[in-house]
This record gives structure tokens, sequence and C-alpha cells, in this order.
């Protein structure tokens, strides 16, 4: 309970002290500076970039968004309500001190050119992350004679697509060499993805599961995939063998969680590493690898952990004959606080036809 209580205190304060760092270093004022709207230099780049396809938005000298154009508008999905906010809170939680004191310290620097260019992340419980290569350029009012701008010029490359099917091709590669090793699991991954995205769906307006936004059901029903890529890991002998295993070869099956986290450890989505680490852990402390327990599991592995024993238990394989929806959905119920989380049972058996449907239509 200690750990848990000191994680949450450092993450609030993480995000208090990163929501303050360029108020601080900007000495930000308590409202934006619209005077300098009616600067001829800004009325011409808001003349000329109003109906630009590029997303552009200028900026007081603390970095408060003035005006916005079309294309700003639409990435974000907001209207008026992004006018005067400061753009580094618009980006946060994504935006740490690091990334804000690099921010403040290029664009009050002569050095470079008062710009910054970086990436930069917003999202929120009801839109897609939307992850962008922004760029900051100052705006002076007389270029010869001013030491330091009155505003800024904010441009936004929208790169999220070309991220995610960047990801999305690389998990696949992954995904098709784990398949070269264990051809038994045939449409099983792709039903598991299905299971977990219903599942995230449903605990989607939960309250007390705030950390499941678009982009949290978006990610796992594909990630979920990814769940047993550590038996890419594992001996021939051991993972197609036909009947249980031993105790020698179980404890070398295990390990596939690990080398899972291993294999995914540099890739930029979390959520494949924790899956791929934690599906197998328990909710009363007693799973594998490390028997953690509770909420230590991240919601992302608890969700999965449903979904593919769900899935197993359906199955035939060469050491166990398929069991029926009911009697599947029976072993889940009695699981519930004990191998799952009671909450996302909950939700299992209110989605459980819908389960059954999955299973059936991409059938083996």
């Amino acid at each position: 309970m200690f750990v848990k209580v000191m994680l949450k205190y450092f993450t609030e304060r993480r995000k208090i002290v990163s929501e303050s760092t360029l108020e601080t270093e900007l000495n930000y004022s308590p409202k934006p500076n619209i005077n300098i709207l009616s600067n001829n230099n800004i009325r011409f780049l808001k003349t000329i970039y109003r109906y630009s396809t590029v997303p552009m938005t200028i900026l007081d000298s603390s970095l408060r968004i003035l005006w916005k154009n079309g294309a700003a508008s639409f990435l974000f999905k907001r209207g008026l309500s992004i006018i005067g906010e400061y753009m580094t809170r618009f980006f946060f939680p994504y935006l740490d001190d690091e990334k804000s004191s690099d921010i403040y310290r290029s664009i009050t620097s002569r050095e470079s050119g008062f710009s910054w260019r970086g990436r930069l992340e917003t999202g929120g419980k009801d839109t897609l992350t939307v992850i962008t290569n922004t760029m900051i350029f100052p705006i002076f009012d007389d270029i010869d004679k001013d030491d330091k701008p009155i505003g800024y010029l904010a441009i936004f490359d929208n790169v999220t697509e070309e991220n995610k099917t960047m990801l999305k091709n690389t998990f696949l590669s992954l995904l098709e060499a784990s398949k070269l090793k264990d051809n038994d699991t045939g449409q099983h991954i792709q039903r598991v993805n299905r299971y977990s995205e219903s599942l995230a769906l449903s605990l989607f307006d939960n309250p007390g599961y705030s950390q499941i936004n678009r982009e949290f059901i978006e990610n796992i029903g594909f990630l979920a995939s990814m769940h047993d890529v550590g038996k890419i890991g594992i001996p021939d002998d051991i993972l197609n063998k036909e009947g249980p295993l031993d105790e020698r070869e179980w404890k070398i099956m295990k390990e596939h969680t690990i080398n899972g986290a291993y294999i995914l450890d540099t890739y930029p989505n979390l959520m494949a590493k924790q899956i791929a680490l934690f599906h197998h852990e328990r909710w009363d402390g007693n799973g594998y690898p490390y028997g953690i327990n509770g909420d230590l599991i991240p919601i992302s592995a608890r969700i999965v952990a449903v979904a593919d024993v769900y899935d197993a238990l359906r199955m035939k394989r060469s050491y166990k004959d398929p069991l029926t929806h009911q009697k599947a959905c029976e072993i889940i119920e009695e699981e519930s606080g004990n191998h799952f989380e009671p909450e996302i049972v909950k939700c299992f058996l209110k989605l459980e036809s819908a389960f059954s449907d999955i299973y059936n239509s991409l059938a083996d």
C-alpha cells in the first residue's frame, strides 16, 4: 500500500511541477497579450495563413494562444476554447519538465534564433492522441531594432498517421515472426484483439478507469495481439510439445513473458511491453513472472488476461479439448477476485454473447 501511495504522490507532483515550469521561467501574465494582434506583421501572418492547410497558431510572448487558423481547429478538434490557453498546457500531460525547459531556453535565446523545433503530443478522454512535429518561430515588431520577439508563430506538422503506420508495420513483422514458431494459435491473436477492445470500451465510462480513453481503446485493439510475442524465444520442442509440460518445461515456458518485455522494451508504446510482461499475473498475486497483485498490474494486462484465458478455454489444443462458451464463462466468473479483476469480469459477463460471436466469426 505504501508503494502505491508514493507512486500516486510522485505522479501527481510531477504533473504539477511540469505544468508550472514554463509559467515560472516565462513569467506568465494573468491575461493574454491581445494587443499584439493589431501589429501589422501579425495581421499580415493572419491574412496569409488563415486558409492554409497547415495548422498554425499565433502566440504571445508567454506562449498564450491568441489566434489559430481553421486547420489548427480541425487538427486539435477544438474551437474557441483554445484561445487564451498556454500552448504548453494544451500539450499536458505529455509535456515533461525536460522538454518544457528546452522550449524556454530556445525561444529566449538569440543563439537558437528564438526558435524551437520538436515533437509534441496532445489528446484527451474523448479524443485520439495527435502527434505533431512542432516549430515555433519568433515574430518581431521591427527585426532591425527589437531585442526580443513580441510573439511567436507555431506550426504543427501532423505525423500521427505516419507514426501509427510505422509502429503497426513493425509490430506486424514481430507477429509474423512469432507465427513461424507457433502455428497452433490460428486466429487466436485476432480474437484476443477484439475481446480486449470490447472490454476496454465497456470500461470507458467507468469512473474508476480514467486512464481508458479513446487512444487506449484503439491501442489495445491492436497491441493485445503482442501478448505472446515472447514465445519467439521458447525452444520448439517445448512450444510445440503434444501433451502437458513437465516442471522444467513449464518454468521455461513462463519465461515468454520476460522475453516479450525484452523484445518490446525499445518500442515507444509502453502498452505492448506491459501486456507481454504482465498478462499472466493474477489479481490475487499468484501469477507470474513477479507475483504482483491488484491494480499494481497494468490495466491493459488485466484486460488481456481475461481475453486470453477465455479464448484459450474455447480452443482445441494438442493437449486439451475445447470447452463450450457456457463452460468458459462459468470458469471466468468463478475466477473473479482470484485470477481476474472483479470489475472486468462484470464487464465480460455483460459482453459474453459478443465474445461468443467474435469467437465464431473468427473461428480457426
